[in-house]
């Protein structure tokens, strides 16, 4: 399913721009709705002012866009699901996860990965608990054990990418905390593929294949150990090559995303989401590209520059230079993450369908899964160790795009009914909107505390 729909993100687009003819108002309508799409995302900046960060304001835009067609303003209904559209939002969180693999650090990472592990495997374990032998037959009794099994499954997932951006926005990608639920995220994905396997398994065969769920974690686990491992002493020979071409900013840049991209590719072909390619390839990439090349003409244009100057003086510029050299491959994909990565926070927030909560008894019943789907996961940040457990918690709730896979994968096997599923809707709607806040709140909190 996952490598289908990479294949249709990449040629569903180019063959309806190649349709022509008739589409071709329909895709010059489409170009307006990227643009509304830009704009309307930095209006949602706005919430910036009163100390959110600016992907709660994407995802709120995104609902009052969607939601249009309550009040009789029907002009944004199919747009989500426009093939080039949904694209774009597919790639915006790609180039997301693969700048925060960029702004991350392998080292670092790997110290905290026995914590990122444990909070991983308690945050799986816990919710997929409670939705499947508590909570789902509570509130909605007389199901199938098949239908509280993909309750279970969809409330394991979290979304990286939300809390991912949220740590970016405040600037604090580097603290333990940040790099806890970054790797418990990537581990939280395997685990969730392996539960989401397992699941579908059961309901279509009746019978777990342990030949097939084994293949499914030896896939997983071959990508993971292979992008670190591997990518880090092949990048360096890599970027060589290309820098015997040419060493300039557009040679880089497109080294950089060429890999992203690969990465993520490579990471569908395994049955992995896409964006945890990306965040691998991030990490691989992280100050390595073009490095032996760029650094003796870094050191001949400040012994030019500075012939004449005191050696404390050369060494305080080249400094400079220097950090500014680490930071350059981040302010090159700077820009494209600046036009791509709203596309998915918008276009997420589209999807959101209000009118879902005007049912009484689905509001009730979606509030007290959402409750189980927050407290699941809070849980986990007990066993992050001496740092901030509510920060970890936390930054682990919004299940965001991977829950509403999961629900709709249920949905399609025929275990989940749409009543369900609108439960569910609310649920990930909840979660993925009540954390950017809570994560500023606890991240200010933290810093007013260290301040005084």
């Amino acid at each position: 399913m996952k490598r289908a729909l990479a294949v249709s993100l990449i040629f569903v687009p180019v063959a309806a721009i190649a349709s022509g003819g008739a589409d071709a108002a329909h895709h010059a309508s489409l170009l307006m709705w990227i643009a509304v799409i830009l704009v309307a995302a930095k209006f949602g900046s706005l919430v910036e002012r009163i100390g959110q960060p600016a992907v709660l304001g994407e995802l709120l835009v995104g609902i009052l866009i969607g939601n249009l067609g309550l009040i009789g303003i029907d002009i944004a209904s199919g747009i989500p699901d426009e093939p080039i559209i949904a694209f774009l939002a597919e790639l915006g969180v790609v180039v997301l996860l693969f700048q925060i693999g960029l702004e991350s650090n392998v080292q670092q990472m790997l110290a905290v990965g026995a914590r990122a592990t444990a909070v991983a495997v308690v945050g799986v374990v816990v919710p997929f608990l409670l939705g499947t032998a508590l909570v789902g037959p509570w509130l909605l009794p007389g199901l199938d054990a098949k239908a509280y099994l993909f309750i279970g499954a969809t409330l394991t997932a979290t979304s990286v990418g939300i809390t991912g951006r949220v740590f970016r926005d405040l600037g604090c990608l580097q603290t333990p905390e940040s790099r806890i639920v970054l790797g418990a995220a990537v581990i939280d994905d395997v685990l969730g593929l392996v539960i989401l396997a397992v699941v579908s398994a059961i309901v279509t065969t009746g019978s777990l294949d342990a030949t097939g769920l084994a293949w499914i974690i030896a896939k997983a686990l071959l990508f993971l150990t292979g992008a670190i491992v591997i990518g880090q002493h092949a990048a360096p020979w890599f970027s060589r090559g290309f820098a015997r071409i040419n060493t300039g900013v557009g040679m880089k840049l497109t080294v950089a995303l060429a890999t992203g991209l690969t990465f993520a590719w490579l990471a569908s072909l395994m049955d992995l989401a896409p964006i945890v390619g990306a965040f691998a390839a991030g990490l691989v990439l992280d100050d390595v590209i073009f490095r032996d090349y760029e650094r003796p003409q870094l050191e001949a244009d400040i012994d030019g520059a500075l012939a004449s100057a005191d050696a404390d003086t050369r060494a305080r510029v080249g400094a400079v230079i220097e950090a500014h050299r680490h930071r350059h491959l981040e302010d090159l994909i700077g820009p494209i993450g600046h036009f791509l990565v709203p596309f998915f926070f918008v276009v997420t927030g589209m999807h959101v369908k209000l009118d879902l909560l005007a049912d009484p008894k689905a509001l009730a019943i979606a509030a007290g899964l959402t409750v189980a789907a927050i407290a699941g996961k809070i849980v986990a940040g007990i066993v992050a160790g001496p740092v901030d457990r509510w920060l970890v918690g936390w930054g682990m709730v919004p299940r965001g795009e991977v829950g509403l896979i999961f629900a709709a994968t249920g949905m399609g096997l025929g275990v989940v009914t749409q009543g369900t599923f609108s439960v569910i809707v609310i649920m990930v709607v909840v979660t993925t909107l009540v954390t950017p806040p809570m994560l500023a709140w606890l991240i200010g909190k933290r810093a007013r505390r260290h301040s005084l």
